[in-house]
């Protein structure tokens, strides 16, 4: 089975994230964003996306903000 990278729905790096000065992580879409960790959700992973490449990054971006699973975020 693919995985959503292999698939193309993650090419082209569509997903960004940023780290504010209060602590928390703004993750973003394609620009636009999508989900805001606070506390431990946000430490927890900005330790996981340093440990990882470029497409690591994507896939868990991808899994935290838990609305692009179907595949119809195009």
């Amino acid at each position: 089975m693919l995985d959503e990278y292999s698939r193309g729905g993650l090419q082209g790096e569509p997903f960004d994230y940023q780290e504010l000065a209060d602590g928390k992580v703004l993750i973003s879409w394609r620009g636009k964003p999508v989900c805001t960790l606070k506390a431990a959700r946000a430490v927890k992973f900005l330790i996981k996306a340093n440990a990882q490449n470029a497409e690591g990054r994507q896939l868990l971006m991808a899994k935290v903000t838990q609305n692009f699973k179907r595949g119809n975020e195009r």
